[in-house]
């Protein structure tokens, strides 16, 4: 027994306090960080502030515990504001948190059927895109604070970035305290000392005065409502799946640790339930989060549940303290988070790029900065991706022929990937008109994918035996063979016609 319950808190340590120290710091520098960010979302989808605040901290908490990333941290998201504005517009508050039950629903139903292990359809130059992207929108939404504001707002976000960058590298600094933190402190009291006039945390909304209660949503439970609420709940699921499995992958990177990707779907399903009965808006991962997160040493569960459990610390015990932290330094902050997390270095190799995939990732940022919405520039750049490889796939097909003069017989061997795509090209690399007796179709060499590879097969024979040739066809082995053999007609008491 005793050997058992040891083992059991070794197992845990290892998950929840390999990092204590680490984890707790970036809690709590996440934690403040996420604070105008709950705010500022909570007022695009139109709720009052309280409400973007109760999803990141139930969020938070319930993915520790639950998703399948440590070190990731889930809260209210701008992507997932963007998509309720409408319905909480036309419905209100309650529609929202019934839509965000739903959604938690179905991204545990996506679990289940393990949709996760088609990240692998997602290309390098997208996840590249998505990254990219996400930094110049994380710039883009500190620049309404620096055009808004006064000489004292850039005063003191230059001297925060500047103390950003050079502080870590200065003789005996304490490389276990993030500089984050040391900076929204630091200017936090300098603007408290000297009485200055500067935007603060408290100018962006009211802080909740107590804890989330559990709650029905207060809405009529009938199939008119459902029919409501789905299709936002859908596209909440599809964008915070999407959105959170590309960032686990990201952390994957900074990391170097593997991460399960249908728990963390599972997780954000059960984690949006939670906090729907509690008051919250859906979330999901936050990129720009995370990257604080682990830049400011969290990499365990613990790092994400302290940034919850701080969270709500500050706005409940310390809300007047963290009401005169000074946006500026949180601007400092996420100014060189967009920084750290822009992959320069694809700069540099955008040019040696083939041009299919240079476009790919341009297009992705480009879609992502024009629509503000990071699942429609992954959703372009897969798209793009899978027209620009049909296309190379289309010229994969390849016919050479060898002609037998004394018994005027002509065999084509076919060797290549034939699927819709390719089927104009195969058809057109016959000669149908040369004075033959017999022709002979060598498709062994040829993996077909599709009704229309089968469909194109019968059109070849059907034009060469209306000219009066024999066809001898070789059909390919395995599941090719499987498929011409269900589906082929040449081969069968069928008429070929001219428009089969």
């Amino acid at each position: 027994m005793k050997h058992s319950l040891q083992a059991a808190w070794e197992r845990q340590r290892g998950i929840w306090f390999f990092n204590v120290r680490g984890d707790l710091i970036a809690g709590a520098v996440v934690a403040l960080a996420l604070i105008p960010e709950a705010i500022a979302f909570s007022l695009v989808a139109g709720v009052d502030p309280q409400v973007g605040l109760y999803a990141s901290f139930t969020m938070a908490v319930v993915i520790a515990f639950a998703g399948g990333r440590p070190g990731m941290i889930s809260a209210a998201t701008g992507a997932m504001a963007l998509l309720v504005v409408d319905l909480v517009g036309d419905h209100g508050l309650q529609y929202l948190l019934a839509a965000t039950l739903l959604t938690g629903v179905i991204q545990i139903l996506f679990a289940r059927a393990k949709l996760a292990r088609y990240m692998m359809f997602i290309p390098r130059t997208v996840m590249v895109g998505f990254v990219n992207s996400l930094a110049i929108l994380i710039f883009l939404s500190q620049v309404p604070y620096l055009t808004d504001g006064n000489y004292t707002m850039w005063a003191l976000v230059a001297v925060g970035l500047v103390l950003l960058y050079t502080l870590p590298h200065l003789p005996g600094y304490p490389r276990l305290l993030p500089a984050p933190l040391v900076i929204i402190v630091a200017l936090t009291i300098v603007v408290w000392w000297q009485g200055l006039d500067t935007l603060q945390v408290g100018d962006m909304g009211e802080m909740p005065s107590g804890l989330p209660v559990f709650l029905l949503p207060d809405i009529p439970w009938n199939l008119e409502t459902l029919q409501i609420i789905f299709p936002y709940s859908l596209a909440l699921a599809v964008v915070g799946l999407l959105e959170s499995l590309l960032t686990a992958s990201i952390v994957d990177d900074l990391t170097d640790t593997p991460s399960g990707k249908n728990t963390e779907a599972q997780g954000q399903g059960i984690a949006n339930i939670v906090t729907g009965f509690f008051g919250g808006m859906a979330g999901c991962a936050m990129i720009g989060q995370s990257v604080i997160n682990i830049q400011s040493g969290g990499l365990g569960r613990l790092s994400t549940l302290a940034a919850g459990l701080f969270l709500l610390f500050f706005i409940l015990v310390l809300g007047d303290l963290v009401a005169i932290i000074p946006m500026a330094a949180l601007v400092a902050v996420m100014i060189m988070v967009s920084v750290a997390t822009f992959d320069w270095s694809s700069l540099k190799t955008l040019h040696r790029l083939p041009r299919t995939d240079a476009t790919v990732l341009v297009v992705t940022v480009v879609t992502v900065v024009v629509t503000h919405d990071l699942s429609m520039g992954v959703i372009a750049g897969v798209l793009l991706s899978a027209i620009f490889f049909a296309r190379k796939m289309a010229r994969a097909i390849e016919v050479t022929s060898e002609l037998d003069a004394a018994e005027k017989t002509r065999t084509y061997r076919v060797t290549g990937q034939l699927f819709f795509v390719a089927v104009d090209k195969f058809i057109d690399e016959f000669d149908y008109r040369e004075p033959i007796h017999n022709v002979v179709l060598d498709l062994r060499d040829v993996v077909l994918w599709d009704s229309s590879a089968v469909d194109a097969i019968d059109k070849v024979v059907g034009k060469f035996r209306r000219r009066g040739m024999e066809v001898e066809v070789l059909q390919p082995g395995g599941s090719s063979g499987e498929l011409h053999d269900r589906l082929a007609l040449h081969d069968k008491d069928v008429e070929l016609g001219g428009g089969h």
